[in-house]
């Protein structure tokens, strides 16, 4: 592994796992309920979304809460995801670079998100969770287990994010942050030290090689 070359850590996260998008999302939601809850849980694992529900309810959300939605969101995945587009061009473009997902999710959501796009086999067995770690994002524990998983230093990584808490992340491991902004998360929100903002996966390749 060439560590001279960043690898591109993929993140996943609850409305639109992985390097993969809804349809009909093509600009970010107005700001509102929707948006507050973009704001708010966005990129951050189903743990920590739990726990803070329930920090002001004062009691625990009951154990079988998702039963009843759980089958109606994955047939709605299942319609309706799609890739991001030009994620798969750019896949190509780096297939010469070491790259992984550093998600949010659990192993099973990623393996029903990437698999129905058609991207799982890209990342075999280099598909990293947060149920791997004690601490999801935005601490940097996810990012950096996968970078120690994959033999890199972190200093010599590159994190393509879409979410606030995934950007907070990958700065907090020191890794370069890019932050995508065609998708739901307004461009403001993605703003920090140090971090690329861009809206077209088509150009990733070219700031990843610092064009």
């Amino acid at each position: 592994m060439r560590e001279e070359h960043p690898p591109r850590v993929e993140r996943g996260q609850p409305v639109h796992p992985g390097p993969v998008r809804r349809k009909r999302r093509r600009h970010p939601v107005a700001y509102g309920a929707a948006g507050q809850f973009v704001e708010r849980f966005m990129g951050r694992s189903s743990q920590a979304m739990t726990k803070d529900i329930e920090a002001p309810l004062g009691r625990s959300l009951p154990a079988d809460r998702e039963e009843e939605f759980a089958h109606l969101y994955r047939n709605a995945l299942a319609a309706e995801l799609t890739p991001v587009p030009g994620v798969v061009d750019a896949l190509d473009a780096l297939a010469h670079l070491p790259t992984c997902v550093a998600s949010s999710g659990s192993h099973d959501k990623m393996r029903f998100t990437l698999g129905i796009t058609g991207l799982h086999q890209r990342f075999e067995g280099r598909v990293f969770s947060a149920t791997e770690v004690e601490h999801g994002k935005p601490a940097p524990d996810l990012f950096l287990h996968a970078a120690q998983r994959m033999g890199v230093r972190p200093e010599a990584c590159a994190v393509v994010e879409d979410s606030q808490y995934g950007l907070q992340a990958a700065r907090a491991a020191g890794m370069r942050a890019f932050a995508y902004a065609g998708g739901m998360t307004p461009p403001h929100h993605l703003e920090g030290p140090g971090t690329v903002i861009f809206d077209d996966m088509r150009t990733l390749t070219g700031l990843l090689a610092g064009r």
